[in-house]
């Protein structure tokens, strides 16, 4: 019994009569009124010379008083002709001077004079109301007439159009009007409103049904759930918003799945390069351990220098790891400072000679002249320089070369380009090369590290708002371009 009340049909259904109830209701109201204003105007162009005769006709003022025997005659025989009327004489202010309404007693004592000059000026042309001295409280059809006694303007013939008891009539009539009207129009509106409405009510509640049931089918896991509606209403609107929803859900789990193969690669590569500095590390301390006794000291010395590479190895790896963590989760912020980018790039350059030489790589740094100074974290920059030539170095052949070459591109960019002649990377690899869940596979299989230096250096970038591209093309090399913001302050004034 609940379901049924709490059915949206049958809600909607019960909000659409007490509408239609309501709207039936203002119907009857307009029409009486309608009606009423009809047969008031009707009543007034019927009527509208009877003030003039009853003017011209009768002798109203006898000098200067009023005629009251003579009124008295005329306003009866006028009456009982026509016993819907009711005759008052005013003066010139419009006050009451005589009138004859049987069994009625007026309630004011003057009638207010403009409606009753536009009606003598318009000759009754246009509709008009009065006040009704018996009911000021509403207005009537009246006619009207100026008294001219003697050729002097004495006052006016004022005729209440539908007087107390024609309304007293009507008001018997009007209650079973009202019901017959009423009903009819009640009978005739329900029924096509309830047909219509029950209509359209059932349309909008079966697409409703259809969303709940797309819905449920959805939150069953059927992913490719879509609703399908013809209509162009709100429920239309509703219907895309879902299906964009569903679209975004889909997609976002997608992203999911791949975030979630991409960390298990990562975890495994991880673990890979983990597991190999620590099996040479555990090879080394057991051959100390039981062949102590046989080893030279300069075999000792060797075997302790292997594991201590290797620890260092691994701490890196480690260490790396924490700082991309830190650089992910935004816990650590570059603590930006002016400083001059080619005393940077010169002290970088210094300090990678000894490799450059130990492998043969010819290592240049061409600086323009007179470069801004930028605005940024000086160690981050360095961290970031130093892993781009970290993988330059190690896949640069010896006998090849690196250069680092530093201009101003605008007003607004200093370009720092880092390029080598190493192995290179394939096209279809370099939109994925700054991701820390993908290693870069080439012909060399050569490994180095845990593969997260180009990961850091993006993170790091991206906190400052630095952009980073690269270039590369198979054996023949690789270039890094890096452009960094100017700050507009001359190395000489720094």
């Amino acid at each position: 019994m609940n379901g049924f009340y709490n059915s949206l049909f049958w809600r909607i259904s019960f909000l659409f009569l007490i509408i239609l109830l309501i709207t039936s209701g203002v119907y009857i109201y307009i029409a009486v009124t309608t009606a009423d204003m009809y047969f008031q105007e009707t009543r007034q162009n019927l009527d509208i010379q009877i003030a003039s005769h009853i003017a011209a006709e009768n002798d109203c003022f006898n000098r200067d008083s009023v005629n009251l025997d003579a009124l008295k005659d005329v306003f009866h025989d006028v009456m009982v002709i026509n016993p819907s009327i009711e005759v008052y004489l005013l003066d010139t202010s419009g006050i009451i001077l005589a009138y004859y309404a049987p069994n009625q007693v007026i309630s004011i004592e003057k009638v207010p004079l403009n409606p009753l000059e536009n009606f003598i000026a318009e000759n009754g042309e246009s509709f008009l109301l009065g006040l009704d001295p018996k009911n000021p409280n509403k207005n009537k059809a009246f006619s009207a007439a100026r008294v001219i006694d003697e050729g002097q303007f004495k006052g006016y013939i004022y005729v209440i159009l539908g007087g107390q008891e024609y309304e007293n009539a009507s008001q018997m009539v009007l209650g079973s009007y009202i019901l017959r009207l009423g009903i009819r129009s009640m009978i005739i509106a329900f029924i096509t409103a309830a047909i219509v409405g029950f209509i359209a009510i059932g349309i909008i509640v079966r697409n409703i049904r259809k969303i709940v049931y797309v819905i449920r089918d959805f939150q069953g896991g059927n992913l490719q759930a879509r609703i399908l509606l013809k209509s162009k209403s709100e429920l239309q609107e509703f219907a895309d918003s879902f299906n964009d929803m569903a679209e975004t859900i889909v997609k976002n789990i997608g992203d999911l799945k791949t975030m979630d193969k991409n960390r298990r690669e990562f975890a495994a590569n991880i673990s890979h390069d983990l597991r190999t500095p620590l099996t040479i590390i555990r090879g080394y301390a057991e051959t100390i351990q039981l062949k102590d006794h046989l080893l030279t000291s300069g075999q000792r010395k060797e075997h302790l220098e292997t594991i201590l590479g290797n620890i260092d190895r691994i701490l890196a790896m480690v260490n790396e790891l924490f700082e991309l963590s830190s650089l992910e989760a935004r816990d650590t912020d570059p603590d930006c400072e002016i400083f001059s980018l080619s005393e940077l790039l010169q002290d970088i350059h210094q300090k990678n000679q000894i490799k450059a030489r130990e492998k043969s790589i010819a290592f240049e740094l061409k600086c323009e002249d007179h470069l801004s100074t930028v605005n940024a974290d000086i160690q981050m920059m360095e961290k970031v320089f130093q892993n781009i030539l970290d993988n330059a170095f190690h896949y640069t052949q010896p006998g090849g070369q690196i250069k680092i070459s530093v201009q101003h591109g605008n007003d607004k960019d200093l370009i720092v380009k880092i390029s080598d002649t190493g192995i290179g990377i394939e096209q279809d690899q370099l939109p994925r090369i700054f991701d820390r869940n993908y290693r870069v596979k080439n012909k060399s299989n050569r490994r180095n590290g845990s593969g997260l230096g180009l990961a850091i250096v993006k993170k790091i970038l991206d906190l400052h708002g630095f952009r980073i591209t690269v270039k590369s093309a198979l054996d023949k090399g690789t270039t890094f371009i890096i452009k960094l913001p100017v700050n507009y302050l001359p190395v000489d004034q720094f």
